[in-house]
């Protein structure tokens, strides 16, 4: 009687981060997952990538000021989500991971262009500025007017309106409550209004 063949989780292409090989005869993962399971999550993250990172580039682009580093965020936040939720089974809360690190690492971005605009008096040029989904808005009042925002309001803005999303949903991303972001909103909104509206 021939051997039976190896298990095709095996030969699963993005492992666990920091799992190791399951010893002879385990039935579970490093994490005490079925092994027959684990590529679930590969195709979980793969279908997510799919149907959002065109968004959550342009979210990274709006957040940061410049297209340059947006899609570089964006890969990083998928590799991390992909090593720290393991084997996620549940797509609303690997969403919620991405979008928190979209948001993170695109403050950290802003805020290390913003410490360099001060010390040198013109801000750096990350590589590949002046390509990707931002471009042609570049020059206009609002895509200017919102990178004038505080940091907080202008996350607040982007994920209630362009993402569309819930307040409770963009406060996962902000790590902050409901409430800070509805405040945060209201304050980005009439910042926008006072100098976006002509004057009579």
């Amino acid at each position: 009687m021939s051997a039976p063949a190896a298990e095709p989780a095996a030969a699963h292409p993005v492992p666990a981060a920091g799992a190791g090989p399951a010893s002879a005869g385990s039935a579970t993962g490093a994490i005490g997952v079925p092994a027959a399971a684990e590529p679930d999550a590969d195709q979980m993250i793969t279908a997510i990538y799919g149907a959002q990172y065109r968004s959550l580039v342009r979210l990274a682009a709006l957040l940061v000021g410049d297209a340059g580093p947006a899609d570089m965020v964006v890969q990083d936040s998928f590799v991390a989500v992909r090593g720290a939720l393991g084997q996620p089974q549940d797509r609303d809360k690997a969403l919620s991971y991405l979008r928190r690190s979209v948001v993170v690492r695109s403050r950290s971005i802003k805020r290390r262009a913003t410490a360099e605009l001060n010390e040198s008096g013109r801000a750096s040029q990350p590589p590949g500025a002046g390509q990707g989904p931002v471009t042609q808005l570049r020059d206009s009042a609002v895509i200017s007017a919102l990178g004038a925002l505080p940091p907080r309001q202008r996350e607040a803005l982007v994920l209630r309106f362009y993402l569309d999303l819930p307040a409770a949903q963009a406060a996962s991303a902000m790590g902050i409550s409901p409430d800070a972001v509805t405040r945060h909103t209201a304050r980005a909104m009439a910042a926008l209004t006072g100098v976006l509206t002509p004057e009579g």
